[in-house]
């Protein structure tokens, strides 16, 4: 049978019906996957539409099955956003998970001043809450499966998966203090976000716990570029009095960036100044010294937050639990710290 394209030049639904020789509803309910179409109806569906190369309208396949495949991804914008290690890292579990699981990705990046458009959207995972909070409390009123990851939320009723940064700083900082040194200084992320927030917290308890001295002269606050981390550095290397033995940085990003100007000033690593970073950023395995770092599981964050979503998405019983979960970090010891030296202690 011959078939003659619509006005539009496009393959409807009818073609394949057509060519197939039964039905639209027959051909909808193969499409959509429903198992009462007879095994002959079935294979006669298929060869049309692989004959006719026919491409089933994503919004037609939503109306037949009642939902929407269409998962959204909201990260708040920032700047170096496709530079970022954990940016990257998260959208590539989001989207190979999501594309195992037969689910449409949606990127969308936002601000606090810009509303989200829900229309079609079968669930949204938010990365992280930075002045978007509205926009998760519209997406919960409106019904909409919603994960909220990087941002244990404990004061709403919505699933979240998040890093155990504080436990990942204390680790970080007790490994220094057991290597000897207690002038510990501390880099910090944009403190605006949970994680630097409480990587900070980590650090401070760390201190606390082992009787050294807080000292807000030691802490250099940053937004997490490169660009602050430089300056940071510089500042902590040219102390003039008691500068810091050991540094615990935010991210791993800025570690490198803080290796490379305590080069540039003469200081050896570890030799002058032991560095714990954070992330597990590949890039910091190569370079003089392969860096020492907190590993944080972003993949599996990302993995389990499209798993969770799956099933809020396909539920049939409205009693699901919410689910906040913490995930544990990981101490990767490498080559840029040192236990402080005898010669180092004269030195201060």
């Amino acid at each position: 049978m011959r078939v003659k394209k619509n006005s539009s030049g496009n393959i409807s639904i009818n073609d394949v019906a057509r060519l197939a020789g039964v039905s639209i509803t027959t051909v909808s309910r193969v499409i959509n996957k429903i198992l009462t179409v007879k095994e002959k109806n079935r294979i006669r569906v298929q060869e049309a539409v692989k004959q006719l190369k026919f491409q089933p309208s994503i919004f037609a396949q939503r109306l037949a099955t009642g939902k929407s495949n269409v998962v959204a991804l909201v990260i708040p914008r920032y700047e170096g956003i496709f530079y970022s290690y954990y940016a990257l890292e998260l959208i590539r579990g989001i989207g190979t998970l999501c594309e195992a699981l037969k689910l449409d990705l949606l990127l969308h990046l936002t601000d606090s001043r810009t509303s989200l458009n829900l229309k079609g959207i079968g669930g949204i995972i938010f990365a992280d809450i930075i002045g978007n909070r509205a926009q998760l409390e519209d997406a919960l009123a409106s019904g909409i499966p919603s994960m909220v990851i990087n941002n244990y939320v404990e004061d709403l009723e919505v699933s979240c998966i998040a890093i155990d940064n504080i436990r990942g700083a204390l680790d970080a900082v007790n490994y220094l203090i057991d290597l000897g040194h207690r002038k510990i200084g501390h880099i910090t992320g944009d403190l605006i976000t949970q994680a630097a927030a409480w990587r900070f917290e980590g650090y401070k308890r760390a201190l606390k716990k082992n009787n050294i001295e807080f000292r807000q002269d030691y802490v250099f606050k940053t937004d997490y570029s490169r660009g602050q981390a430089r300056l940071a550095a510089e500042k902590l290397i040219k102390m003039p009095q008691a500068a810091p033995t050991a540094v615990f940085v935010a991210s791993d990003s800025m570690a490198l960036e803080v290796m490379t100007v305590a080069r540039e000033l003469g200081r050896k690593i570890p030799g002058d100044l032991s560095i714990v970073g954070f992330d597990d950023n590949p890039s910091g395995l190569y370079g003089p010294v392969s860096l020492t770092t907190v590993r944080q599981p972003l993949i599996r964050m990302a993995e389990e937050s499209v798993k969770e979503l799956n099933l809020l998405i396909s539920r049939k019983d409205k009693g699901i639990k919410v689910k906040k979960v913490l995930l544990p970090t990981e101490l990767v010891i490498r080559e840029s710290c040192q236990p402080l030296t005898f010669e180092h202690i004269q030195k201060q």
